[in-house]
């Protein structure tokens, strides 16, 4: 049999907790695609539990409508060592419908603060009519996933923003008991 998914490995430099934090916040998906398709989440707020569903608006130009959006659910969800969901699309009726490709992260420590991060594309659970439908798997370039790994490496490794005392961001305490702003 043939091997039906993909995997790129990466060691950022960040804890497993942050490298999590970020993966968990649909927010900073488009940030870390390296494809270009992931637009904006339609759904803010922060990855919780399985089953959570969250939408992301997307555009690749080989679809047929341009801007689309899909339909992800959460499938593993184990702070701060795996997370992964099945992307689908809603059927416009209210129905959901998962394609049965799944993307996961894989977080390793190592050491206090460097995580080996794994992203492993799986379509192994794609059902036949769908396959009959014409569609490539994986439908992406092989450094796909190392582009992502790298963007995600670059979002949990920044440093503060320029200009803030100390590097804190504004509103943080001091070791003086004030704000960055100054205000006590």
């Amino acid at each position: 049999m043939h091997q039906e998914n993909v995997s790129a490995t990466l060691t950022v430099a960040a804890p497993p907790a942050r490298v999590f934090a970020v993966l968990a916040d649909p927010t900073t998906h488009a940030a870390i695609d390296g494809t270009g398709w992931v637009q904006e989440p339609v759904d803010r707020a922060p990855l919780t539990e399985v089953g959570q569903i969250f939408r992301m608006a997307m555009h690749h130009a080989k679809h047929p409508n341009g801007d689309y959006q899909v339909v992800n659910k959460v499938q593993v969800l184990d702070p701060p060592h795996a997370i992964g969901w099945l992307t689908g699309q809603d059927k416009g009726d209210g129905d959901l419908e998962f394609g049965g490709w799944l993307w996961r992260y894989d977080l390793t420590p190592h050491g206090p603060s460097d995580t080996e991060v794994t992203l492993t594309y799986d379509w192994s659970a794609v059902p036949q009519y769908i396959r009959e439908r014409g569609i490539q798997f994986p439908p992406f370039a092989p450094d796909h996933l190392t582009n992502s790994l790298h963007h995600l490496s670059e979002l949990t490794t920044r440093t503060p923003r320029a200009g803030t005392p100390g590097g804190q961001t504004p509103g943080s305490q001091t070791p003086g008991g004030q704000t960055s702003s100054g205000r006590p």
